[in-house]
């Protein structure tokens, strides 16, 4: 009887200890990356000029060779293909498992823009719907222990005379987004893409063709483990830079995205698991890191939240989003670390932004953002939007939760608003935004807070040196 009181005295003990002293969340994040797997390949490298590979000629394009030097190396147990100094004009690349593909200094891969090349079809998500699509610049699916490396640069040659002039139709049905009045192509709607997802339509026969094709990504790797991106440049990319699709363990490090071009996503990691974003910069024409998980009925179907992202020590300028969570986000998203960061521009929109609807669902929760110090921001500094897209066509009634959002020893020089937040009628459905040590200046709006809500708090905080009370 003594031991059961004893066992049951420090059961309670220990219950009281852990309430009292929960958990650090910047501990956790440190624990995501130490036990995080890395890449690691044998010493072994072979050049892409090895198989076959002339630069500087569009008239000879190198992914044939590079593609074999790749597939070999895989075969023969893993190792570096080298892509040597110079232009190298090159259709899709498949990356295979154990190989890093390297980048010389002053190498750069030049994509060309014949849309015919990047046929094929091959399985993806397009805005978070599952589809067949035209192969990504380079592209993997369930490889292992793969990396792309180096100081050179990846060139989309992306702009409105090719890729981003197949951009889609806005929602009016067939009106065309070109300023080609006499566009050569009559491409599908977005919408059809989007009804294929609403109406369950078996993925396999979701395929496009060089005739109607979707803009592809820069980078998609797909169902892939053990992934590292570091050092690179990217250039000019016909959709989403890199897009990471229901990848565990993976580095984005030392990166520059410098792309402009419609729906130019930096980094959207979709229903991946233990991320780690370092030291890298962006300067998009749309979200710079869009955190996401599939798209209503597809994104419950997988129903794979995205989960443990690191983000750090990264610079963002341009973009719709510095950190962004959302839209395409039924699957969930939890546990977001962001620190160390800098963002400025007066052409970026939102610093931290949560969008999501009642076509989504699910549940974001557990975002910690501290020590990021924001120059000029377009928009606001903190988003929470549950009303996104309101005229999307999509069966409603997934009710989005957003909950435990944790801010803290943010500086802002100039924003439209401090904390913006689109509710829902239930105040239940956001939660807990508590906003510590912080510092807006230059507010011209302050807080907008709309619809249902609760548990907003700020504790030292100043907006235009005003202490918020709140």
């Amino acid at each position: 009887m003594k031991k059961l009181l004893f066992f049951a005295a420090a059961a309670l003990l220990f219950t009281a200890c852990t309430q009292a002293n929960p958990t650090d969340p910047w501990k956790q994040a440190d624990k995501i990356v130490k036990e995080m797997t890395k890449v690691s390949f044998p010493d072994r490298t072979v050049s892409i000029t090895d198989f076959g590979a002339v630069p500087g000629d569009p008239e000879k394009p190198c992914h044939e060779a590079i593609n074999l030097a790749i597939l070999t190396t895989s075969l023969e147990g893993g190792g570096t293909v080298l892509v040597p100094d110079g232009d190298w004009y090159t259709g899709p690349i498949t990356l295979k498992s154990n190989v890093n593909l390297h980048l010389a200094d002053n190498a750069t891969l030049k994509f060309l823009t014949d849309v015919d090349l990047y046929f094929p079809a091959v399985r993806t998500r397009w805005e978070g719907v599952d589809v067949n699509n035209a192969h990504p610049l380079i592209y993997a699916y369930g490889e292992t222990n793969i990396a792309i490396t180096g100081n050179g640069t990846i060139d989309g040659q992306a702009s409105r005379e090719n890729w981003w002039r197949l951009q889609q139709y806005n929602e009016r049905i067939g009106h065309y987004l070109n300023d080609d009045p006499k566009a050569e192509f009559i491409l599908p709607s977005r919408l059809e893409l989007l009804k294929w997802g609403e109406a369950s339509k078996p993925v396999y026969e979701r395929v496009t063709t060089p005739e109607n094709t979707l803009r592809p990504q820069s980078i998609n790797f797909c169902l892939c483990k053990t992934v590292l991106i570091e050092g690179i440049t990217l250039l000019r990319s016909p959709f989403w830079v890199i897009h990471p699709l229901l990848c565990e363990d993976l580095t984005v490090r030392g990166v520059t995205v410098d792309n402009n071009g419609p729906n130019g996503d930096g980094c959207d990691p979709e229903s991946c698991k233990n991320v780690l974003i370092e030291d890298c910069t962006f300067n998009t024409g749309d979200d710079c890191i869009a955190i996401k998980s599939g798209r209503n009925v597809d994104g419950r179907r997988w129903a794979r939240p995205s989960e443990n992202i690191v983000v750090r020590n990264c610079n963002m300028a341009n973009g719709h989003g510095g950190v962004t969570i959302g839209s395409e986000i039924s699957g969930g998203y939890r546990n977001l670390y962001v620190y160390n960061c800098k963002m400025d521009s007066p052409h970026l929109d939102v610093v931290l932004r949560i969008k999501t609807s009642t076509a989504r669902g699910g549940v974001i929760e557990n975002i910690f953002f501290k020590d990021v110090e924001v120059g000029t921001c377009g928009g606001a500094i903190i988003s929470v939007n549950l009303l996104y897209e309101p005229r999307e066509v999509a069966e409603r009634g997934f009710i989005p939760t957003v909950r435990n959002i944790n801010i803290e020893n943010v500086t802002c020089t100039k924003a439209r608003n401090s904390l913006v937040i689109a509710g829902l009628e239930n105040p239940e459905n956001v939660s807990d935004i508590h906003i510590k040590n912080c510092r807006f200046d230059g507010v011209a709006n302050g807080n907008n807070l709309q619809g249902g809500y609760q548990r907003v708090t700020f504790e030292n905080c100043t907006i235009n040196g005003e202490t918020v009370n709140m």
